[in-house]
């Protein structure tokens, strides 16, 4: 016989039994004679890894107990919708049994694991994206050839544009480059990137984007912005992207974009510069489906500088630098107990200072308020909704921190607006903070081997929520790109130290009391 094909028993032997396991090529293979012939597959269950043999045979459907999966033994189908189980061609000579192990081709086989993994992400089935990854892997896949697809399925279906998910996969690659070596590892990243996209359009409709390009012109997309007009906005990208700019080309105004508003808490400046970092690793094939997703979001983001406790920042950025104290450094503690309006005013007085200088004294006193916050808060249940404020509201300052540095020490006309909106985060979460703290607790004196250990804490994290887990992903990474940039600056003692304390602190994130009570009082004066 060909390549491939092994002799397995006797077919007398096998009638006799019913059913056998032998070991062949290291696999376990169980074969069965049935009225309508022999045959053979994997005897590990695809699902957990039981023994087929011990199932049950219906004709050609074979049970698996365990968890009642059924198997088509001619084409290895799933009746249950779950991976497929691998089934071997049979042939008889001379009485005997003979199976050929061969593997398909790689093309082949990877295309059969795409469309597995797409029925898993579709699914948002965990354990199986883990299983489709792994084969992917094993089948000699591309190491993200799964987050690429991930990001052509899930692009269309997040009808606001960007998730979490997206700006997590970016660093959730960053630490899988980081582990070259360790498959274990990788696979964590990988299947924590996947399936975080299935997550979030698990059940989501389809919202497609325009097709129509024009020439690309930066003001006319910027503007297009700022009008919440998606579909203009969308055809000067696509413009861009016929010209062959690719994000190089579109990133000083998509930054501009993020940076026109305090928008979505900071979400639309992070998520730009994630695109980047995202393409810059990923390539330039998945730059359509991330930048039109981006884009979208910058349309219908949030603007939270329309609102009153943010309503200055106009003002404020109208009157950048004309204070006339560049002189006079400001220091973290200056910020301690400002409001938003203070803060922006107080920062827009030294505007004509060094814009690395006002970043370090705003990221210390951002870094402090986070150190400083008060957990009460997490445990009210009589307040005002708009005091809902929890450990992610201090994360954001720090990632939007490490945006905004990024951005404008390459693009330095974004400063004003970079340091106007993280004097809005300092301002705005200085009220929700304890004062009393004895924060020298939680002073760290090695940096690296904190955020070495913090990071490895971070491959089995145990948190079922994705947003929860991939916001310590980014903050982690973000304070420690920070720390690296400027180690003996004035944010990295308490940047270290609020870090140390939001590892090691209790993040309450179902809040069932405090939900019901504000319901009540809403709709007692409103219906």
């Amino acid at each position: 016989m060909s390549a491939g094909w092994t002799r397995m028993i006797h077919r007398d032997a096998l009638r006799a039994k019913g059913r056998a396991v032998l070991r062949r090529g290291g696999k376990q293979i169980v074969l069965f004679h049935t009225a309508d012939g022999v045959f053979a597959c994997n005897n590990r269950c695809p699902h957990e890894g039981y023994p087929l043999r011990e199932g049950n045979l219906d004709g050609c459907t074979l049970t698996c107990n365990w968890h009642n999966w059924k198997f088509d033994l001619k084409t290895g189908a799933n009746h249950f919708g779950g991976d497929r189980l691998r089934v071997y061609p049979v042939s008889l000579r001379d009485g005997d049994i003979w199976i050929n192990l061969s593997d398909p081709p790689r093309e082949q086989r990877r295309s059969a694991i795409m469309a597995n993994l797409r029925d898993a992400f579709d699914d948002h089935v965990y354990d199986r994206i883990a299983r489709e990854i792994a084969r992917l892997r094993l089948a000699g896949g591309g190491a993200a050839d799964a987050v690429i697809a991930a990001i052509g399925w899930s692009h269309e279906r997040f009808e606001y544009g960007w998730t979490h998910a997206y700006a997590g996969a970016a660093d959730w690659l960053a630490l899988h480059d980081e582990h070259d070596g360790e498959p274990e590892i990788q696979l964590v990243c990988l299947l924590e990137s996947v399936g975080h996209m299935a997550d979030d359009c698990l059940r989501e409709g389809h919202f497609p984007f325009t097709e129509d390009s024009r020439p690309y012109d930066e003001d006319g997309f910027v503007a297009a912005l700022e009008d919440e007009d998606e579909d203009l906005a969308v055809t000067y990208l696509r413009g861009a992207l016929d010209l062959g700019l690719g994000f190089a080309g579109l990133e000083r105004g998509l930054l501009r974009g993020a940076l026109a508003h305090y928008a979505n808490f900071g979400h639309c400046l992070i998520y730009a510069v994630k695109a980047g970092r995202l393409i810059e690793r990923l390539g330039d094939g998945v730059a359509t489906p991330l930048l039109l997703s981006l884009t979208r979001s910058l349309v219908y983001a949030r603007r939270e500088d329309k609102i009153p406790e943010f309503r200055y920042y106009a003002q404020a950025l109208a009157d950048w630098g004309r204070g006339g104290t560049a002189g006079a450094a400001l220091e973290p503690g200056d910020f301690e107990g400002l409001n938003a309006k203070n803060a922006m005013k107080l920062t827009s007085r030294h505007g004509a200072a060094d814009g690395l200088a006002l970043y370090g004294a705003l990221l210390a006193a951002n870094a402090t308020h986070m150190l400083r916050y008060d957990m009460a808060y997490q445990n009210y249940i009589d307040r005002p909704i708009r005091d809902n404020v929890g450990w992610l509201d201090f994360t954001h300052a720090i990632t939007f921190a490490n945006a905004v540095r990024l951005a404008a020490e390459k693009y330095p006309e974004l400063w004003p607006a970079g340091l106007l909106q993280m004097a809005c985060f300092s301002g705005r979460n200085a009220a929700y903070t304890d004062a009393n703290l004895d924060d020298g607790r939680w002073r760290i004196d090695d940096r690296e081997g904190f955020f070495e250990s913090a990071i490895v804490s971070l491959f089995d994290h145990g948190r079922d929520q994705y947003i929860v887990s991939v916001h310590f992903l980014k903050t982690l990474l973000a304070a420690r790109e920070e720390l690296r940039a400027d180690p003996d600056g004035p944010a990295a003692p308490p940047l270290a130290a609020a870090l140390h304390r939001l590892t090691h602190e209790t993040l309450k994130r179902k809040h069932t009391l405090r939900t019901a009570r504000q319901a009540m009082e809403f709709v007692a004066h409103d219906g």
